[in-house]
């Protein structure tokens, strides 16, 4: 059964080889090009909708300035999200034993993480 129908047809659409549906080969015949038209999934967005290229430029970005601080001696990784930052930015939480970035302190507050694997200090 095609997805195409025309309107204004009597039949209610009830034989599928009736002249009331349009099949993709009679478009692709009357359209000059030989293209044929697009097709819509039902699906829309609004005006300022979740932009995938911006989110993957903002990704490399960061993943830049990680490397260029991993690189150099005083960098410790945060033990929760795991991007590196200079060991004077971290803070060290004994109970558990990993370091954690200033964001990552904010979310955790004073809950505990137990962790598999200490960092060394």
């Amino acid at each position: 059964m095609s997805n195409f129908y025309t309107p204004g047809s009597s039949n209610n659409g009830s034989s599928p080889n009736s002249s009331s549906f349009v099949t993709r080969r009679d478009l692709k015949a009357s359209n000059s090009t030989g293209a044929l038209p697009p097709v819509s999934v039902g699906r829309s967005y609004p005006v300022g909708s979740f932009d995938f290229e911006v989110m993957l430029v903002s990704l490399h970005e960061l993943f830049e300035h990680d490397r260029q601080v991993a690189s150099q001696p005083d960098a410790a990784r945060c033990g929760i999200c795991y991007l590196y930052f200079s060991v004077s930015e971290l803070h060290y939480r004994e109970e558990e034993g990993f370091y954690v970035c200033p964001g990552c302190s904010t979310v955790l507050g004073k809950q505990t993480l137990p962790m598999i694997r200490r960092q060394q200090k």
